[in-house]
C-alpha cells in the first residue's frame, strides 16, 4: 500500500500512467502482467484502458471499431496527441477532468442518509428502471447482456431504492481495476452516476459515491477514479468535499452524434430548453436540417427535402390557430369537448361574490384558474372557503382578467400525450413534496428541492415560495419555519404542474382502454395533431375520469423513456428514417 500511495502521489503531480510505467510497476511488485490490451464492455459501450496499450495506433484503431448506437471511452491515455494523429477527423480529446480519491484521505459521512437503500441491480425490472433513469438524464441506456462478466473484471451496477415508494431514484456503475487488469495500484473507478430528476430525498448522489468508495475500501483497494465534465461545477463541489483531487491524465473518444456537443462546442442549440432540445436531437439523428431561430424562446425550423416545418418546442406549423385557441381558452375547450361526450367538471366564469359563493355552495369545493393560462400559474385547487376563493380569484386575474370556477374532483392527475391521434405516453403527475429530516425547516427543504429540480430540468422546474404554497402548508398545520419529523412526507403544492416542482410517474403500460379512447376522441374533437390532455382519475388502470384541460405545447422531454420525440418527428417527416 505504501508503494502504491507513493506512486499515486507522483501521478497526481502530473505523471499520468503509461504502458511503460505500468509494466515497470508490475515488475517492481512481481505481479503478473495483463494479457494484452484491456477492453471492458459496460452495456452502453466499451472502456479501453489506455495504459494497457503499448501502441497508440492500436488504441486509435480500436476506438474506430465503436459499434453504432454505442459510445466507447479510452481512459488513462498518457499521450493523446499520438492517438489522435492516427485518426484526427474521427477522434477527439474529451473535455472532461479525471479526479481521484485515495482511500487514506476518505472520511466517512457525519450523518446517516435516510429513506433509501443502496443495492445491486438484480432483475429485469431493475434494468428497466435504470434505463428509464439514464434516458431521463440524457445518458445511454444499458444492455446488461453485453456487459463483460463481473468475474472477468466487468462492471457492477448499483441503485438507490426509495424505501417508501420502491422507486429507483439513483444509479451508479463501478469497476474493480485489480480484477479487470490486475492493476498493481489496486484502483477502481466510478461511472454513470445519475439521480432521478424527481427525487425528493437529499443526498442520493453523495450516498452512491460514498457507497462505492466504502465497497472498494472493504475489498482492499486503494483509490477511486471518476470522470466529470470540466464545467460541471455542482458535481465538482461534491467531489471536492469528499476529498477527490485532479489526476493528470486524458480521455479520448470517437466523434459520433451522442458526443457531438463535446467536440463541436456549444452551438445555438445549447441555449434551447430540454423540451426543444429533445426534438432537435432526434431531428439531427435523422439527418434533418436544423435552423435555430430563437433559442431562448425554443423556436427552430426543420427542413428535409422540400418539406419545411417551423416549431416552438412541440408546437408546430401542423397545429392550426383555431385548434390552438380551442386549447388556450378553457371555456372553448369545455364547450367543444362536451359535444364529444367527454366527462367534464361543472364550470362557470367568476362573477360577483354572491354568484361565486352560490357555485361553491353547490359543489362544496372548487378550482380557480385563469381562462388563458399555462404552467399552473394562477391555479388554486380544492378551495372550500368563500374568502380563500375570492383571494384566489384576485391572484388568477394577474394572468387573465377572465377567471374560471370549476367543480373540484379528487383523484390522480394524469397527463396523456397524443401525437397523430395515437396515445404515445401517459404519466401520473404528483405535486411537489418534501421529506422531513427532523432538523431542517420546510422553507429550507423547499429551497433545496427547487435547486435539485432546476439542475435536473435546465431551470424549467422549481417550487414557488408563494401564497399558494403557504396556503398548502397552512392547511396542513405548518409554515415555512416548521421542522418536519424525520421521514414525514408533505405535499407543498396542490397542483401537479411540472413547472411548479411536480414530478412524473410513467403509467403508459397501465392505461385503461377507456382512457385511451377518451384521449383520442378529445384530440380529434380539438382537431389538434399534438396535445397533452390532463385528466383526474382514481387510478390509471380504471375507466373513470374527469377531463381537466388540453395543452397545445407538450413537454415531450418529461415523458422519457417513451418515444415522444421520435413520434413527433415521424408526424412532421413521415419519410425520415431514425439513425
Amino acid at each position: 500500500m505504501q508503494k502504491s500511495q507513493a506512486y499515486g502521489q507522483r501521478l497526481l503531480r502530473g505523471q499520468a500512467p503509461t504502458y511503460q510505467r505500468l509494466q515497470a510497476r508490475f515488475a517492481e511488485d512481481g505481479q503478473e502482467e495483463p494479457c494484452g490490451p484491456v477492453i471492458l464492455h459496460c452495456g452502453w459501450g466499451r472502456i479501453l484502458v489506455g495504459h494497457t496499450y503499448s501502441d497508440p495506433a492500436q488504441l486509435a484503431a480500436e476506438l474506430l471499431n465503436e459499434q453504432a448506437g454505442e459510445r466507447d471511452i479510452a481512459l488513462y491515455v498518457a499521450a493523446p496527441h499520438q492517438v489522435l494523429s492516427y485518426a484526427p477527423q474521427q477522434l477527439f480529446l474529451d473535455p472532461s477532468d479525471t479526479l481521484r480519491i485515495w482511500f487514506t484521505d476518505y472520511r466517512p459521512a457525519q450523518k446517516r442518509f435516510r429513506g433509501f437503500c443502496v443495492r445491486r441491480a438484480q432483475s429485469e425490472a431493475d434494468w428497466q428502471a435504470i434505463n428509464g433513469l439514464y434516458q431521463a438524464r440524457g445518458m445511454m441506456p444499458v444492455d446488461p447482456e453485453r456487459c463483460t462478466p463481473r468475474e472477468q473484471g466487468g462492471p457492477v451496477y448499483w441503485l438507490a431504492e426509495d424505501e417508501t415508494s420502491g422507486q429507483i431514484i439513483g444509479s451508479v456503475m463501478g469497476i474493480d481495476h485489480h480484477r479487470a487488469f490486475n492493476d498493481p495500484e489496486n484502483g477502481s473507478s466510478l461511472w454513470c452516476l445519475a439521480v432521478s430528476p424527481s427525487c425528493p430525498r437529499p443526498g442520493v448522489g453523495e450516498a452512491l459515491v460514498r457507497h462505492l468508495i466504502e465497497h472498494y475500501m472493504g475489498r482492499g483497494l486503494a483509490y477511486l477514479d471518476l470522470s466529470v465534465l470540466h464545467d460541471n461545477q455542482q458535481a465538482k463541489a461534491l467531489y471536492a468535499k469528499l476529498g477527490f483531487r485532479d489526476l493528470q491524465t486524458f480521455t479520448v473518444k470517437r466523434k459520433n452524434s451522442f458526443n457531438q456537443p463535446l467536440f463541436l462546442g456549444p452551438g445555438p442549440e445549447a441555449k434551447l430548453n430540454p423540451y426543444a432540445k429533445i426534438i432537435v436531437d432526434e431531428a439531427r439523428r435523422r439527418g434533418i436540417e436544423i435552423e435555430i431561430n430563437d433559442a431562448e424562446a425554443g423556436l427552430f425550423t426543420l427542413t428535409q427535402g422540400g418539406r419545411r416545418v417551423r416549431c416552438r418546442e412541440s408546437l408546430s406549423d401542423l397545429t392550426s390557430a383555431v385548434s390552438m385557441t380551442l386549447c388556450q381558452d378553457k371555456r372553448l375547450t369545455h364547450r367543444t369537448l362536451s359535444q364529444a361526450d367527454i366527462c367534464l367538471p361543472a364550470q362557470q366564469l367568476a362573477a360577483g361574490p354572491k354568484e361565486n359563493a352560490a357555485f361553491l355552495a353547490e359543489y362544496g369545493s372548487v378550482v380557480v384558474k385563469p381562462v388563458d393560462g399555462e404552467q399552473g400559474m394562477g391555479v388554486a385547487v380544492d378551495l372550500r372557503d368563500a374568502t380563500e376563493m375570492e383571494d384566489a380569484i384576485q391572484r388568477a386575474r394577474q394572468y387573465d382578467s377572465r377567471v374560471l370556477l370549476e367543480s373540484f374532483h379528487p383523484g390522480f392527475d394524469l397527463r396523456i400525450v397524443v401525437i397523430g391521434f395515437e396515445v404515445v405516453a401517459a404519466a401520473i403527475r404528483r405535486p411537489a413534496e418534501v421529506i422531513g429530516d427532523g432538523r431542517t425547516s420546510i422553507g429550507s427543504l423547499i429551497e433545496k428541492q427547487s435547486r435539485r429540480r432546476q439542475a435536473a430540468t435546465g431551470g424549467e422546474s422549481s417550487i414557488p415560495l408563494d401564497e399558494e404554497t403557504q396556503r398548502c402548508l397552512r392547511d396542513a398545520g405548518f409554515d415555512f419555519e416548521s421542522v418536519l419529523p424525520d421521514g414525514h412526507r408533505l405535499a407543498v403544492r396542490r397542483t401537479a404542474n411540472l413547472h411548479t416542482g411536480g414530478t412524473l410517474e410513467d403509467v403508459t403500460a397501465q392505461l385503461h382502454p377507456e382512457l385511451v379512447d377518451a384521449a383520442v376522441r378529445a384530440a380529434r374533437a380539438l382537431d389538434i395533431p399534438v396535445v397533452g390532455l390532463d385528466l383526474l382519475v382514481p387510478a390509471p388502470d380504471q375507466p373513470e375520469y374527469v377531463f381537466i384541460e388540453a395543452n397545445e405545447r407538450v413537454g415531450l422531454a418529461n415523458h422519457q423513456p417513451q418515444p415522444t420525440a421520435e413520434r413527433f418527428i415521424d408526424l412532421l417527416f413521415p419519410l425520415s428514417t431514425a439513425g
